[in-house]
């Protein structure tokens, strides 16, 4: 297959788990579903991040069920942008970061990786105060202690992977069904009514008209579809030991789009449940302002009148924040070593990317301490979004490219689908932008 790449193939990222899951090829169809299962559900974690609550409760409680049809389409456009990051990574054996290196003159390469890191410390900012605002709540812990806490999770992976891979997605995997029961339970709780929950999942003009439901909108957009899970998704397909050639990457493909499917439905829930108990413990009462994580724990129980609610909501919580910090801890390291091309031992790699997206967070959390936390998190999740073209944009035109993906090269509909997508994203924070100025300048 001829190439476009300016650069030879890098050596792999994660290279100490690369390849490491075999996948027999005698094995039959569930059999290998479940050897290339995984990867989605990492991926996953970041689309039911505490980011994810902040802009979901908020929505929830300020306008009720109209913003589902916006987790909706955003779950839908993660579908779409995962099942080409996989695709990416398996045909061409570089993730986005690598691609991206290996495409674009240096300066460029550079300012998308300073772009990304900036991402990362706002995904991280959310999810390091996400559980240290559940770990205050469930023991009282101050929230900056919880926060060097969180930090902690560096020896948590380093732990598992030297167990293996799969060790690290058993313990993700099973805090996400820890969240889902919980989520579960809160909405038999919170009893919503059914048939507004339809109404909700139709989409409205109503939500680009109305400046304070948009910038909910785009946060949710932000915290759903996350530019760092676009780069770690296309690593870790390569964790599994596939025939390289047409047909073995063609399954190989096969499979782990059907890996994110599944467990971008399962956050698609998890989302959609965070939403629909705000809506129906909050919205319904008249209380439209509980936008603030904390506030939520504390009117949970004694709004439904169940003693227990207010607890599950904060485990599932601590579960959720401590998922995607390991899952971001992976991220930061895929994004340094394909950007920058930097080749350290993996617990100085890990440490390093760790310390960029933590030391803003402490200082964050300092400064603010649990006043303005909410709107800390909502506004992480809309600098997700600004920065989310820059990701899906070349992640498009690498996969779009014949040169680059020879025979897997999108098809035409998905090639229009894509290029759709990344319309909705660009207008969207365009529109949002313009309306952000609009308000800064009447207020000046």
């Amino acid at each position: 297959m001829k190439t476009a790449w300016k650069k030879e193939k890098p050596s792999p990222s994660l290279s100490e788990v690369h390849s490491t899951i075999p996948v027999p090829k005698d094995f039959g169809f569930w059999r290998k579903l479940l050897a290339f299962s995984g990867p989605g559900y990492l991926v996953a974690v970041g689309y039911m991040d505490p980011g994810n609550w902040a802009t979901d409760l908020a929505g929830g409680s300020a306008f009720g069920y109209t913003l589902l049809s916006v987790i909706v389409l955003s779950n839908l456009m993660a579908i779409l942008l995962q099942s080409l990051c996989a695709k990416l990574g398996i045909v061409t054996g570089r993730d986005l970061a690598q691609a991206c290196r290996d495409s674009y003159p240096k300066p460029v390469a550079i300012t998308l990786w300073v772009l990304c890191e900036i991402a990362i410390c706002a995904c991280d900012l959310a999810e390091v105060i996400g559980s240290a605002i559940a770990l205050n709540l469930l023991f009282k812990l101050p929230l900056v202690w919880g926060v060097c806490i969180t930090a902690l999770d560096v020896l948590v992976v380093m732990f598992l992977q030297n167990k293996g891979f799969r060790y690290l997605e058993a313990l993700v995997i099973g805090l996400i069904l820890l969240i889902g029961g919980c989520f579960l339970l809160e909405i038999i709780f919170s009893q919503p009514n059914f048939r507004e929950v339809l109404g909700g999942l139709a989409p409205r003009l109503e939500i680009v008209q109305n400046p304070s439901m948009l910038f909910v909108a785009i946060g949710i957009l932000g915290a759903t579809v996350m530019p760092h899970n676009l780069y770690l998704h296309s690593s870790i397909v390569q964790t599994r030991k596939y025939e390289q050639n047409a047909s073995g990457k063609r399954e190989a493909i096969k499979f782990a789009t059907i890996d994110s499917t599944a467990a971008l439905m399962f956050a698609l829930f998890i989302n959609a449940a965070i939403l629909i108990v705000s809506a129906a413990t909050f919205h319904t009462r008249g209380q439209n302002d509980v936008a603030e994580i904390q506030d939520a724990y504390k009117l949970l129980s004694p709004t439904l009148g169940v003693g227990i609610a207010s607890a599950i909501f904060a485990v599932a919580l601590l579960a959720s924040g401590q998922n995607s910090t390991l899952t971001g801890t992976l991220a930061g390291q895929i994004v340094m070593e394909g950007f920058l091309n930097i080749r350290l031992r993996p617990w100085l790699r890990r440490l390093i990317t760790r310390l960029i997206a933590i030391i803003p967070a402490v200082i964050v959390t300092v400064m603010y301490g649990e006043s303005g936390t909410a709107r800390l998190l909502v506004i992480s999740q809309v600098i997700l979004s600004l920065q989310l073209s820059f990701a899906v944009i070349p992640l498009i035109l690498f996969t779009s490219d014949r040169r680059k993906m020879g025979e897997f090269v999108n098809a035409t509909w998905m090639k229009i689908l894509a290029w759709l997508v990344a319309a909705v994203i660009v207008i969207l924070n365009v529109k949002f932008l313009l309306d952000f100025i609009g308000i800064t300048g009447a207020k000046a």
